[in-house]
């Protein structure tokens, strides 16, 4: 199918596919994304529809609360350094809705992976739709906007013939679309912690539950065992299913040098001491890339995998919003949970030593209130500008600077006082592109302005900069 209507003007065929590109865009959003779910067997009904796709590759699940989106990059890089035509599917994108679908192979040389073309997309949408319609036609509902792009996925890595597909849940892990995936060569656990819990369950174990549910018989499994509280979870539903363990134990870690933009690290898997290098300065990334580490060991006999390519692929690992320096002194981090909060925090410590300038914003569905707390109470900024992320899930902006005020008036109440300090200056602005150009006016020469909370911000922010380094 050509997304371009046959013309003389090559001009008029380039903006009739620019406009059928907007318009499937358009449609794709417009479906709604927080309904009731599907079960699965209806996931597994619209691949079936598709040919099932998702089983002409192997396939990486990585589901957990934290990092999984890193720890997905990490393997995703390694694989491509070693030669593998390697797929990414993961969310949410950050400035266009194709990022979500990622290769890369052994045409492309060293170049990274990239997203699939527009083509490639709107033809899968196509593909999509008319499965969609066919099972209409039975009485069937209408796929949830994620089930729907995880069949686009599955399409667009089946026609590119990848060998691996690194696929990310979305939420949870027992009820995501994509643990319609029944025979997965490797799953993989990051750390898992307090999160959509009126979704979830209320504890860790409860969330941990969840997410070992893309445990399948006999498939190994990899698991961060920072929590012992998940860790039992997971231990006991892996041994009901007959899956060997590989827990990624933090004290086998050791950090050697930490330049703020690459960690110098190793790993003791039992097995073997392995040593990385990782082009982050977060010290929670460390964690993220053992866990990756031990997932590779695991696939490296069976995908050929060398010690050359681990290290050359986790040292060229690119993950946007990451703590990432997007210009000199100017820091994106998608810290929206409560672990994550906690994690930024570390994070900027290793950063800087000056009290610094904060830009944030959240979505509803998390604790805004308890990361306003912990932001606040960290006595580490000068100024926090409050914005609001655009849409309807983000929290108003109003109320996101009444939830800091009243962190900043306890603070002041408590501690700060006594040192004869005051809390960080709260301002209030609306526009996110205002937000961000009053924050970049506000920074002092030399010191940091982090840009953090909601993956949604961080991707706004891209757009709104643009051109920003990698």
């Amino acid at each position: 199918m050509d997304i371009g209507i046959n013309e003389t003007s090559g001009r008029g065929k380039m903006f009739s596919a620019e406009a059928c590109y907007r318009q499937t865009v358009e449609k794709i959003l417009a479906i709604p994304r927080f309904t009731q779910k599907n079960p699965l067997a209806h996931t597994r009904e619209l691949l079936a529809e598709l040919g099932n796709p998702q089983e002409r590759f192997q396939v990486i699940h990585v589901a957990g609360s934290n990092g999984k989106g890193s720890v997905c990059a990490f393997l995703a890089s390694v694989l491509l350094a070693a030669g593998k035509q390697t797929a990414l599917f993961t969310s949410p994108h950050l400035v266009d809705i194709e990022e979500r679908f990622c290769m890369g192979g052994i045409e492309d040389g060293w170049e990274g992976l990239h997203p699939c073309s527009r083509q490639e997309f709107v033809e899968a949408s196509f593909e999509v739709d008319k499965a969609v319609a066919a099972m209409a036609r039975r009485g069937l509902p209408h796929p949830t906007f994620f089930e729907y792009i995880f069949a686009m996925g599955m399409l667009i890595f089946a026609k590119n013939q990848v060998n691996y597909a690194v696929l990310e849940t979305g939420l949870g892990g027992r009820l995501d679309a994509t643990n319609a995936v029944q025979k997965p060569l490797l799953a993989v656990l990051t750390s898992i912690s307090l999160e959509h819990t009126e979704i979830l369950g209320d504890t860790v174990a409860q969330i941990a539950a969840e997410k070992a549910g893309i445990l399948k018989p006999g498939v190994p499994v990899v698991y961060d065992a920072s929590s012992p509280e998940a860790n039992s979870v997971i231990a006991a539903r892996a041994n009901a299913l007959g899956c060997r363990c590989y827990p990624v134990n933090p004290k086998k870690i050791k950090i050697f040098l930490n330049t703020g933009k690459k960690i110098d690290f190793s790993y003791d898997s039992g097995y073997d001491v392995m040593e990385a290098e990782i082009p982050f300065g977060a010290p929670y990334q460390v964690q993220n890339a053992a866990v990756a580490l031990q997932a590779l060991e695991c696939l490296a006999e069976e995908a050929g995998i060398s010690q050359e390519a681990i290290q050359r692929g986790m040292a060229k690992t690119e993950w946007k919003g990451r703590m990432q320096e997007v210009r000199p002194g100017v820091y994106l981090d998608g810290a929206h949970n409560n672990a994550g909060i906690e994690k930024f925090l570390e994070a900027v410590e290793q950063v800087t030593g000056d009290s610094a300038v904060l830009l944030f914003s959240m979505v509803q569905e998390k604790d805004y209130a308890h990361a306003a707390r912990r932001l606040i109470g960290s006595g580490r900024w000068e100024e926090v500008i409050v914005t609001a992320v655009p849409g309807a899930r983000g929290v108003p902006c109003r109320v996101l600077a009444e939830a800091f005020r009243k962190a900043a008036r306890e603070q002041e109440g408590r501690s700060s006082m006594r040192l004869g300090k005051r809390a960080a200056k709260i301002t209030e602005i609306e526009a996110l592109a205002d937000a961000f150009a009053y924050a970049q006016k506000v920074k002092k020469p030399g010191q940091a302005l982090f840009c953090a909370g909601s993956l949604y911000l961080i991707g706004e922010l891209e757009r709104i900069a643009g051109g920003m380094q990698k």
